[in-house]
């Protein structure tokens, strides 16, 4: 098959298009044709490389992937050849007791397609049954890869974690983020108030044709200031936050009494300072969220086939052009998702 691997972690021009051996899969898994594969930070992060992480090489990223089942392991009973389907990107070993109770973000073993195992950045990839999601034959194939990872991630950031509720303030970082622009629509689906920021001036008016109700453009706004004036001085319910270091503080401030943050990310860094005094004087709560749980994304996917929720696809770039794809991204040049096809 053709794929785009890296031999050594470093800068873009590491990225190689070339031929790979197929993937051959086990008695319980499946191997998908990639007809998209939409790129995350964490693809740029795995090339460059990570403390603490090590990475089998040569390797080929990509966590986002739709396709058709092109081979089925002699267990697997739930998809056959020929089936159009995306496939959810957090793999668990499927027998801890985080994994038997649904939790399976929170496996001890717990894998991203593409993190540790190659993932989409490929014509064929393979993963366990369960990770396979059967999809319609009138969903796009670039629609469809564009959503597990982010939509999955927003909604465990919203649902999950910070329990948004009707009539809720919600700030979202970074509307044209993959995360930010689904946080805008699924805040809107619960019935929050949506205020999120960006960068300019097209990028504000497209996160309000998302469902955003305020927009504020961090580059000649002050943030908080505009939080404070659309709330009434009282601050946000919940912020989402995904930037780290550039605006950790920043988030913090905007919160609301008893208001709640939720990181999943640090692009911009994730050494960070918190005045104490502020947390406990005004009931913050802070937390953590690491992808989602697959039950979370199956859930999510009913609105998107209803047409309810749905990711948005900046551009689509040929398989052999990832080194380009992967640029656009980190120039922040994309509002949404950015996606390969082989």
């Amino acid at each position: 098959m053709k794929a785009v691997r890296f031999h050594e972690h470093g800068a873009l021009d590491k990225l190689v298009y070339e031929d790979a051996p197929d993937p051959q899969i086990e008695e319980n898994e499946v191997l998908v044709r990639v007809e998209a594969c939409a790129l995350n930070h964490m693809d740029i992060w795995v090339r460059g490389g990570l403390p603490n992480l090590s990475v089998p090489l040569p390797h080929i990223s990509g966590a986002d992937v739709s396709g058709r089942v092109e081979e089925t392991g002699r267990l697997v009973t739930g998809v056959t050849p020929g089936q159009r389907v995306l496939l959810a990107p957090g793999i668990g070993c499927g027998k801890c007791s985080q994994c038997l109770s649904g939790k399976d973000n929170q496996c001890l073993k717990y894998d991203i397609l593409g993190l540790i195992s190659d993932g989409g950045y490929a014509e064929l990839v393979k993963v366990p049954e369960t990770n396979v999601v059967p999809i319609p034959e009138d969903m796009g194939c670039e629609e469809a890869a564009a959503f597990p990872l982010v939509f999955l991630t927003a909604w465990h950031m919203l649902v999950g974690r910070a329990a948004v509720k009707p009539g809720e303030d919600v700030l979202v970082m970074a509307a044209g983020s993959g995360v930010g622009h689904a946080a805008i629509q699924i805040a809107k689906l619960f019935g929050a108030r949506v205020i999120t920021t960006a960068g300019t001036e097209e990028k504000m008016e497209k996160a309000q044709k998302l469902g955003a109700d305020e927009a504020i453009n961090y580059n000649k706004q002050d943030v908080l200031q505009e939080v404070r004036r659309l709330t009434g001085k009282k601050g946000v319910e919940v912020v989402i936050e995904h930037i780290g270091a550039d605006t950790w503080t920043q988030s913090l401030n905007c919160l609301s009494r008893n208001g709640r943050l939720v990181i999943c990310g640090a692009t911009s860094g994730s050494a960070v300072q918190t005045d104490l005094w502020y947390l406990f004087g005004k009931h913050i709560s802070v937390h953590g969220s690491y992808m989602g749980e697959k039950g979370e994304l199956l859930e999510a996917l009913k609105f998107f086939k209803e047409g309810r929720i749905r990711p948005v696809v900046h551009a689509v770039f040929p398989l052999k052009e990832a080194a380009e794809a992967q640029r656009t991204m980190i120039d922040r040049k994309q509002f949404g998702k950015i996606v390969l096809t082989p």
